[in-house]
């Protein structure tokens, strides 16, 4: 077995101030004779961090030296990243998943006891309460530590993590924070030097005899071999001493289990479809940034074994062997992947012969088969387009270009800008005056402060300007939109998260500058930048970019800012070009001839154009110039209607504050994208035409009078027929939008003219819908309304349906003129049929109103109605219903009495006798129809059927007779129907 003292750890160089100590100290051989000074043993006995300063004066250099080496981990930073995984777990929940945080508990309740530091050595006593009725828990705690870094742990519990666990911390907290408490020794190699060969032979007995179990065959083993005179042991001057700590010039590193890492990133990876572990990977992620920031080499031991994990996932070769693509999450933490590497590649803190070692290990890895490919999908075999190059509601005569980049920086799988940026502005990251174990678990993320650090042999330059400019240079690079869902959605991230690091840093004069120079370049960058006067068909949009240039730019440089902006607006995917002289379709056909099906982030992207409009829109308020350059662009490059409403919405929103007079050509220009709107949207009903219609009225009544009458006079080409007469006409007139007008007599007499003669239009154009809206819109002016009475008799002549006729009649009857009512449900009943079985017609309710009606107004109109109800209705009991209500009372009883009947008519008498006969005529009909596929379940609804028969054939004087003749004429020809035509004899005779 290898002892203690000769494993040694790989990792970062000692620091310079420690380099000069003997390496032979610090491994226990020939040590300086000023440890064995009575002075420095006080020192060490009594020593605490606060009082290190004045003791050092008391203390000769080399024993300083060698206190330097003694020091433990001087921050609760350190520990707590060791200990936590590095992302803040949901609220009330600290105690029981973070271990710092159980540690910390642990601490301030005494838990830790019986603390003894050897040399470089620690340990003591936890004792944790137990659960209910549980005893309480002992755990004895090892920590050995070199150079400010804990090198390994131990501890009773068990419990294999990545990082230390809860009774660690306990134990090193307590030491940071207590260590005027802790009892101090010297190395035990210091110790057993003080003894002579009496004490070191009970010494050793005495330490047998209490581990006799344990060290027994190891003590005898060693003896042996210190016995035998030829041997190894006998060959190396001095002992190890694992209390002494490591040499000088050995590497060091915090501790970490290699073993467990690669156990968890495999248990992970099984479970790979489940989102915690893909967060618990991603915070393994981030705790090797940790230790890349914090120059620990253990990040890139780290990154090396969760690697090797990664590429013993099963699920590659089964991809591999069908030819799939690997799902999303996965293809997201290999990109996090990547990216690490770039960064430990690049870290120029490494050795050459670390990148050496690393860059093989990438190397080899990359020839394995189930390395996935940067798309993440092994049937993927490279873009499908290649450009040509060709002369330059040519190219410059063609408008387009050649692509310099098919495959950008940002978006790249290896996110080269990104990592470039985040570690330029690394080196200007102020550090944080106060230690929060969860600094993004607050209410509000703290903001980053970045100062400019000067880069070293480049005067006049800083890593702050470097950042911004190379994050610039990827953002506006002119690049091919990638193939596939995955890459294209890694664009967006990409330029979201770079994005979000600039906002981060808050711009100075010297930054500002900066972002003048690039924004000029841009501009004037050709074919290399995506700003350029002619783009590649199908280059990736410069709006998110575009617009926190704009925002950035615009208190400073306000005509560079749009300029920019205005430039960006452009989404060439969807542009067409069209020969010169011939029409350009409509916008809506536009857009479904170029909508690529493999542009699926298509939506994305225009919404983020719309963004980039609305920002400009918002911040041009005031300024007509501007304004009107923005209308133009959005109207030339924005095709989506939705969109288009929603910065019309904006527009409108921005332009009418609550506190201040509206913004007249900021409101014209939203209701210039409204009608735009309505343009394109006419001929394609969405559900949202209703909301658009209403907005336009309200935007335009928030304009004035005389822009609601343009959108009543030019409805036709705005607005359906429906639209204008139930929404435009109907809110245009509303007494809320007349007070809001607060417009003369005259002024509101001229506003509901135009009313009217819309709603007339409407009605002409459509009667059907229209009809109704235009006569209850009209009926305050006499002509108006006998105008759109007119239309609708003419509708009927032309095929206006019923169910519309007898609505108006309704209407007509309610406004108190029954004999129009009377009119038109007799052109409805003309129209009208109901067939002998259509008893439940949706019609019926409204024949009964109308001979109702008929009924009411005298026995002339009664007379005249009586035929059409015979030629439209064959159905019996709909016939008998009617006519027994007409016998009930007299005719003329309505609103014109004058013409009142003495007494109720008779059925036997005209004009009711014609429609008796009528009804028994469809009774008779109707039982010979039912019969001849009667099964035996509806003969007793038959019956039925039949005792109703017998009610309307006994209002004739004549009625029992004739209902005797047609039973029997029943009975003899449906006779082998035996069962019916018992139930005739029983009920009827």
């Amino acid at each position: 077995m290898e002892p203690p003292a000769a494993k040694r750890s790989r990792g970062c160089p000692a620091e310079p101030e420690e380099r000069d100590a003997g390496a032979g100290a610090a491994r226990g051989q020939g040590r300086p004779e000023a440890l064995l000074d009575l002075s420095a043993k006080r020192v060490a006995e009594s020593w605490a961090f606060e009082q290190v300063e004045e003791r050092f004066s008391r203390v000769p250099e080399p024993v300083q030296k060698r206190i330097v080496f003694w020091s433990f981990p001087r921050s609760e930073r350190e520990i707590c990243m060791y200990s936590s995984l590095g992302y803040p777990p949901p609220e009330g929940e600290h105690d029981a998943r973070v271990p710092f945080t159980r540690g910390l508990h642990l601490l301030q309740s005494g838990a830790v006891d019986r603390v003894l530091q050897v040399g470089f050595h620690l340990s003591g006593n936890i004792r944790e309460p137990g659960g209910p009725g549980e005893p309480e828990r002992l755990y004895h705690v090892s920590i050995s530590f070199d150079r400010c870094k804990i090198t390994s742990v131990s501890c009773g519990c068990d419990n294999r993590d990545l990082f230390y666990c809860a009774h660690v911390v306990a134990l090193s907290l307590y030491r940071i924070r207590h260590a005027r408490q802790v009892e101090l020794r010297l190395p035990i190699s210091e110790t057993l030097s003080q003894m002579n060969r009496d004490q070191l032979q009970k010494f050793v007995q005495y330490l047998i005899s209490a581990h006799h179990t344990e060290v027994l065959p190891t003590a005898q083993r060693l003896a042996d071999e210190i016995l035998l005179l030829g041997s190894e042991i006998n060959l190396v001057h001095g002992a190890p001493d694992p209390t002494a700590g490591a040499g000088i010039e050995d590497a060091n590193c915090w501790h970490l289990d290699e073993e467990q890492i690669q156990e968890q990133v495999k248990q992970l990876l099984s479970n790979g479809g489940y989102y915690g572990a893909s967060q618990q990977l991603r915070s393994m992620f981030s705790k090797v940034r940790e230790m890349l920031r914090m120059r620990d080499s253990n990040g890139a031991r780290m990154l090396i074994l969760m690697t090797e994990q990664f590429l013993q996932d099963p699920r590659l070769a089964l991809w591999r062997q069908q030819g799939a693509g690997m799902t999303d999450k996965c293809r997201q933490l290999w990109d996090e992947l990547g990216a690490l590497w770039v960064c430990v590649v690049l870290s120029p803190h490494c050795k050459p012969e670390e990148r050496a070692g690393w860059l093989q290990l990438l190397s080899r890895w990359d020839k394995l088969d189930v390395c996935p490919l940067e798309e993440g999908n092994y049937s993927f075999d490279g873009p499908s387009l290649q450009p040509t190059v060709a002369p330059i509601p040519e190219l410059l005569q063609k408008g387009s270009t050649c692509i310099t980049n098919t495959e950008g920086w940002v978006g790249h799988p290896l996110d080269p800008i990104g990592c470039l940026c985040r570690a330029l502005l690394e080196a200007c990251r102020l550090e944080e005056e106060t230690l929060t174990l969860y600094p993004d678990s607050g209410p509000e993320k703290r903001k980053v402060a970045y100062q400019h650090v000067p880069v070293p042999g480049s005067p006049g330059e800083s890593y702050l300007v470097l950042a911004l400019e190379v994050a610039l240079l990827g953002l506006g690079q002119q690049r091919a939109l990638p193939e596939g869902l995955y890459a294209q959605d890694k664009v967006v991230r990409n330029e979201e998260q770079l994005l979000a690091l600039l906002e981060e840093v808050e711009l100075d004069e010297r930054l500002v500058q900066v972002l003048r120079k690039q924004a000029g370049l841009l501009l004037e960058g050709g074919p290399f930048s995506g700003f350029g006067e002619v783009l590649f068909r199908e280059s990736v949009p410069m709006h998110t970019c575009a617009r926190y240039l704009f925002t950035a730019l615009l208190p400073h440089d306000p005509d560079l800012a749009y300029r920019l902006a205005l430039r960006a607006m452009r989404l060439p995917v969807l542009e067409t070009a069209f020969p010169a002289g011939e029409p350009h379709p409509s916008p809506l056909d536009s857009i479904m001839s170029n909508r690529f099906p493999r542009w699926f982030i298509l939506g994305h992207l225009e919404t983020r154009q719309c963004e980039l409009a609305s920002t400009m829109l918002t911040a041009a308020k005031g300024d007509p110039k501007w304004l009107h350059a923005v209308l133009g662009s959005i109207q030339q490059n924005i095709h989506s209607p939705a969109l288009l409403f929603k910065l019309a919405q904006d527009a409108c929103k921005t332009a009418t504050p609550v506190s201040a007079p509206p913004d007249t050509t900021l409101l014209g220009i939203a209701l210039e994208l409204g009608l735009q709107v309505m343009r394109m949207t006419l001929n394609i009903m969405t559900w949202r035409r209703r909301e658009m219609v209403r907005w336009l009225v309200s935007c335009a009544t928030e304009i004035g009078p005389q822009a609601l009458m343009n959108i009543m006079q030019n409805w036709y080409s705005l607005f359906t027929p429906v639209e204008a007469a139930t929404i435009v006409a109907v809110t245009g007139t509303t007494h809320a939008t007349l007070l809001r007008l607060q417009l003369d007599t005259p002024r509101r007499e001229e506003l509901w003219a135009c009313a009217r003669t819309l709603a007339l239009q409407c009605a002409m154009k459509d009667p059907q819908n229209c009809a109704l809206p235009a006569l209850t819109l009209c009926e305050k002016n006499h002509s108006a309304f006998e105008a759109a009475y007119q239309i609708v008799l003419d509708a009927a002549a032309g095929g206006l349906g019923h169910a519309h006729l007898f609505t108006v009649a309704r209407y007509m009857e309610h406004r108190g003129l029954p004999l129009r009512a009377y009119k038109l449900a007799t052109l409805a009943l003309a129209q009208l049929s109901i067939a002998f079985n259509q008893d439940s017609h949706p019609a019926v309710n409204d024949v009964l109103w109308a001979c109702s009606l008929s009924h009411s107004l005298g026995r002339h109109e009664l007379s005249a109605i009586v035929p059409l109800i015979i030629r439209s209705i064959h159905c019996a009991p709909m016939l008998s219903d009617i006519l027994r209500r007409w016998t009930l009372s007299a005719p003329g009883l309505g609103p014109l009495g004058a013409r009142r009947a003495a007494k109720p008519l008779g059925a036997d008498r005209a004009p009711l006798c014609q429609l008796l006969d009528a009804a028994v005529t469809a009774y008779i009909t109707t039982s010979h129809s039912r019969l001849t596929h009667i099964s035996p379940r509806h003969y007793g609804d038959f019956i039925e059927f039949l005792g109703k028969a017998r009610e309307t054939f006994l209002l004739a004087p004549d009625g029992h007779l004739q209902f005797a003749q047609f039973l029997e004429n029943l009975k003899q020809t449906y006779k082998g129907k035996k069962k019916l035509m018992l139930l005739v004899r029983e009920r009827f005779g």
